[in-house]
C-alpha cells in the first residue's frame, strides 16, 4: 500500500508550527515519529492534506525538574530517549516500564511520548484495508451510525491501546495544550472521552507541547503490567496501573487504572476504594479482584472475546496488588 498525496512542512520553531496549524485547520494533521499516523493514511484511514512536522521543534525536546515537584517531559521526545533518561529511571522508573513495553525497539527509536498519549483508537472492524471497509455499513468512526463491535450502540467502542496513558492518568500528570495565543493545562484522567470517535478533547489547532509528572513529596508505589499475545511489536490485550500513597494498612490513596479495554482508561473507582477502606490483605485483594470483573463494564470483543476480557482484568488486578503489597513490604525490610 502506497501513501496518498499530501504536503509536508517542518517548522523551526513551535509558533511557526501553531501558525501553520491554525492556517491549515482539520486539513493537516501533526507529524511526531509517524509510526501510527502514516500506516493509517496507507489504509486510508486519515487523509491529511497536508503534515506539519514537530520533529525539529527545540521546545517539544528535553526531560527536566521543575520548580513544583514535577518531571517534564517534552511531548517530542521519543520513547527510547524517555525509557534511557537517568531522571525517569529514578524517579519515575514505573513510566519507564510502560515505555519499554510498547512495540519493538525500532518502533521506540521513531514514536514519540506525545504520539503515543494521543495513539488514535483501534477497532476490529475499522483498522483493515478500504476494501475490507467498504463491505460493511458505514459505523461511527467512519460517519455511519453503526458499532459493529457491541450492536445497538450509539456510540463507538473502538479501543484505546496507548500504553503510557493508564500510568500517566495512575500518576496525576497533567498536559501543557497550546495553540495561538493561548494554552490550557488538562490532567491526563480528564484528556481523554469514552468514544473512540472522539477520543481526545484536543482540538484541532491545539498542539501538546510537554506531560507533567509529580514526583515530590510521599513515595509513591506504583505497578504497571500489560498482557499481549506476543512481549515485543503487539498492541496490548488489556493493562492495569496502581499508584498508592501509604502502607498496607492503610492506602492513604489508591488509583487502579485500565488501559486497552475501553475507548478511554478506566479508573477502577469501586475497587480502589474497597482497598483503601480495607486494607492491603489476601482477602481483600481477592474480593478486589471480583469487584473489579463487574465494574468493567461493556466491552469489546476486540482480539479476544468479551468473556476473557473480564477473566482477564479479574486476574490483572490480582496480580497487580499482589505486586504492589510486595513491593511495600520491601520498602519496610
Amino acid at each position: 500500500m502506497r501513501l496518498p498525496r499530501f504536503d509536508h512542512m517542518k517548522p523551526e520553531s513551535l509558533e511557526v508550527s501553531l501558525a501553520f496549524l491554525e492556517m491549515s485547520g482539520k486539513k493537516a494533521r501533526l507529524l511526531g515519529g509517524g509510526t501510527d499516523l502514516l500506516v493509517r493514511m496507507k489504509y486510508g484511514l486519515s487523509r491529511p492534506d497536508t503534515l506539519i512536522s514537530l520533529k525539529a521543534l527545540p521546545e517539544l525536546s528535553g526531560i527536566t525538574a521543575d520548580n513544583h515537584g514535577n518531571i517534564v517531559i517534552g511531548a517530542g521526545v521519543t520513547l527510547s530517549n524517555l525509557a534511557k533518561n537517568p531522571i525517569i529511571s529514578e524517579k519515575i522508573p514505573v513510566l519507564k516500564k510502560a515505555v519499554l513495553s510498547v512495540a519493538s525497539k525500532h518502533i521506540r527509536n521513531m514514536a514519540t511520548i506525545g504520539g503515543n498519549i494521543c495513539l488514535d483508537t483501534r477497532c476490529w472492524y475499522y483498522n483493515q484495508s478500504q476494501l475490507w471497509r467498504e463491505a460493511r455499513e458505514a459505523c461511527h468512526k467512519t460517519g455511519g451510525s453503526v458499532c459493529h463491535a457491541i450492536k445497538g450502540s450509539d456510540r463507538c467502542h473502538a479501543i484505546n491501546s496507548s500504553d503510557t496513558a493508564p500510568i500517566l492518568a495512575a500518576l496525576n500528570a497533567s498536559l501543557r495544550v497550546v495553540k495561538k495565543g493561548s494554552e490550557r493545562f488538562i490532567p491526563v484522567k480528564d484528556f481523554y472521552n469514552n468514544n473512540g470517535f472522539q477520543h481526545t478533547v484536543l482540538a484541532p489547532e491545539e498542539i501538546i507541547t510537554s506531560i507533567a509528572v509529580p514526583s515530590g513529596g510521599e513515595p509513591i508505589n506504583a505497578v504497571f503490567i500489560k498482557s499481549s499475545s506476543r512481549k515485543g511489536l503487539d498492541f496490548s490485550i488489556g493493562s492495569i496501573t496502581a499508584a498508592t500513597k501509604g502502607n498496607s494498612r492503610k492506602c492513604a490513596l489508591l488509583r487502579l487504572v485500565v488501559g486497552s479495554m475501553t475507548s478511554a482508561p478506566l479508573f477502577l473507582e469501586k475497587t480502589a476504594q474497597l482497598i483503601i477502606q480495607s486494607g492491603l490483605n489476601e482477602k481483600s485483594i481477592e474480593i478486589a479482584a471480583e469487584t473489579a470483573r463487574a465494574e468493567l463494564g461493556p466491552v469489546t470483543n476486540l482480539f479476544t472475546r468479551a468473556g476473557y476480557k473480564r477473566d482477564l482484568i479479574q486476574a490483572l488486578v490480582k496480580k497487580c496488588l499482589n505486586d504492589l503489597l510486595k513491593q511495600m513490604k520491601a520498602k519496610r525490610s
